[in-house]
């Protein structure tokens, strides 16, 4: 495979990351000629979608960190290019690299819905609320052709299933006959991520993502039609949108929703470096700044993997960030807490083959 590094702008375009570099585990990706005589590369980076087989769905996790154990990703890598996402170096686990190979080589699990129909039928399944969206986007681009999504979704529905989506993607309205039915039994939540509301920093920095504006809409669309709506300004930029969280705050309000939360910008492993590639190009002025917050935070490191301190840091920088968060939500009525969501509603449907029930 090609290695690109600092690809050329006009390849990059309506992409985040500035390189390709290799992932940790790929160990020989050097350009080699095997022979074939190959078509020059075209002006972008084109999008490739490749399908897997998924032998399970369902993800645990044990970290304090998270309200959830437990998460589903019908899709790897993610379109939408966001250049901050903490979850580009999983694609380092697949040979590719978390740069523009985690934002352009998807893959897909066509029988996402059918696996997890599986594990969830199981006799020793124990219920619980499944996080969907908590590593790639499930409404990214190519969930309008595939709709793996949607079918994840129609099978938590027949089982009454309860579910937290996180998404950017305004695809999330398509499924709203799903969602309000669900809402109604008190078995979704949704949380929306707006990072800025400047249309121009957030088209550098999420590339592929709606405008803050669309995804102001998708908030209040949802809320109306019964939807909870948590909005997430996530991540806080120190230095670059760190001002802007009121004015988040109070947008994000005035849509509909009805609760809110914040994370500080986390850079782990390679999202560091593309980090600051990314700062260099798009705002060389700020970068010192920038840098120097998240490591005044982080005890001099670009990143302190700590559970506990990972999600916002610690110091006096943060802790400012988080009292204003904290005086701007109860001023909005965002600080209410959230029903619970409903567990008892949890039943294994009637499947094809199963003895009818004796009366």
């Amino acid at each position: 495979m090609e290695q690109m590094i600092h690809t050329a702008p006009l390849r990059r375009k309506a992409r985040a990351s500035l390189s390709n570099a290799s992932g940790r585990f790929d160990l020989a990706r050097d350009s080699v000629d095997d022979g074939w005589q190959q078509e020059p590369p075209k002006d972008v980076v084109e999008t490739v979608v490749r399908m897997e087989q998924a032998r399970s769905l369902i993800s645990y996790n044990r970290s304090p960190d998270l309200p959830f154990d437990r998460s589903i990703n019908p899709y790897r890598g993610c379109e939408h290019g966001c250049i901050y996402c903490f979850a580009r170096p999983s694609h380092a686990y697949l040979g590719l690299s978390p740069g523009l190979d985690f934002e352009t080589r998807l893959i897909a699990r066509p029988n996402a819905a059918e696996v997890l129909r599986q594990e969830l039928s199981k006799a020793r399944y124990k219920v619980a609320p499944v996080a969907l969206g908590t590593n790639t986007d499930p409404y990214q681009p190519c969930e309008r052709d595939l709709g793996l999504t949607r079918a994840c979704l129609e099978v938590l529905r027949d089982f009454s299933h309860p579910i937290a989506i996180v998404t950017k993607g305004s695809l999330i309205e398509r499924d709203l006959d799903i969602l309000a039915d669900m809402a109604s039994r008190g078995l979704v939540r949704v949380g929306i991520s707006v990072t800025t509301l400047d249309p121009d920093l957030s088209r550098r920095m999420e590339p592929r993502a709606p405008t803050p504006a669309r995804r102001l809409a998708m908030i209040n669309r949802l809320a109306g039609a019964g939807v909870p709506v948590r909005l997430m300004t996530s991540p806080v930029v120190p230095g670059l949108t760190d001002h802007e969280l009121e004015a988040l705050l109070a947008a994000g309000s005035a849509a509909g929703a009805d609760a809110a939360s914040w994370i500080m910008l986390r850079l782990p492993r390679e999202v560091s470096q593309l980090w600051q590639d990314w700062l260099a190009e798009h705002a060389p002025g700020r970068a010192a700044k920038v840098m120097a917050r998240l490591r005044e935070m982080h005890g001099g490191r670009d990143y302190d993997p700590r559970w506990g301190h990972r999600m916002r840091g610690e110091g006096e920088y943060a802790a400012m960030i988080g009292r204003r968060f904290t005086a701007a939500c109860k001023r909005l009525g965002l600080d209410l807490r959230a029903s619970d969501l409903r567990c008892d509603l949890f039943r294994v449907p009637p499947q094809a083959g199963d003895q009818l029930a004796l009366f």
